[in-house]
């Protein structure tokens, strides 16, 4: 007996409410999704080994959920490996990019308030030079997509 299971992409739902705060919760309303693009972001990960390998070890089912998620919301992108047709790329979107910000500040307020291992050079340049680090990383990641 032969079965076919055909998988259907989830569509993408609409935001419960029209406030701005609202819409980012329900799209990073998880510490994982917001783990996954600062692994894109700052650590330069891009493939579901090296987000499964990060310290906050996250299950395989809830990575593959949240990558997926993010996808379909267009925040990253999914394409075959170049160098291995079996394995995936992730990177930033646009979209995604224009998270760089929002991380930063996220960054700065926890080593402020938090013990964290964060570089201190790197904090001291997000604090004193905030625009050429976002142009930085978002150049990085720009220059990197393939």
């Amino acid at each position: 007996m032969c079965m076919l299971i055909f998988m259907t992409k989830r569509p993408v739902t609409p935001c419960r409410s029209d406030c701005p705060l609202n819409a980012f919760v329900e799209r990073f309303g998880d510490r994982w999704s917001l783990l996954i693009v600062r692994d894109l972001m700052f650590n330069k990960q891009h493939e579901f080994k090296d987000f499964l390998a990060a310290n906050e070890g996250i299950a395989t089912n809830v990575l593959t959920d949240r990558l997926q998620r993010l996808v379909q919301h267009g925040i990253i992108t999914k394409a075959a490996h170049p160098s291995d047709a079996r394995k995936v790329v992730y990177r930033l979107s646009d979209k995604g990019l224009d998270l760089a910000p929002v991380l930063m500040e996220m960054v700065i307020w926890a080593t402020k308030h938090e013990k964290t291992v964060a570089p201190a050079s790197m904090v001291r340049r997000m604090l004193h030079d905030r625009p050429s680090f976002i142009a930085d990383i978002q150049a990085y990641h720009r220059a990197n997509r393939s």
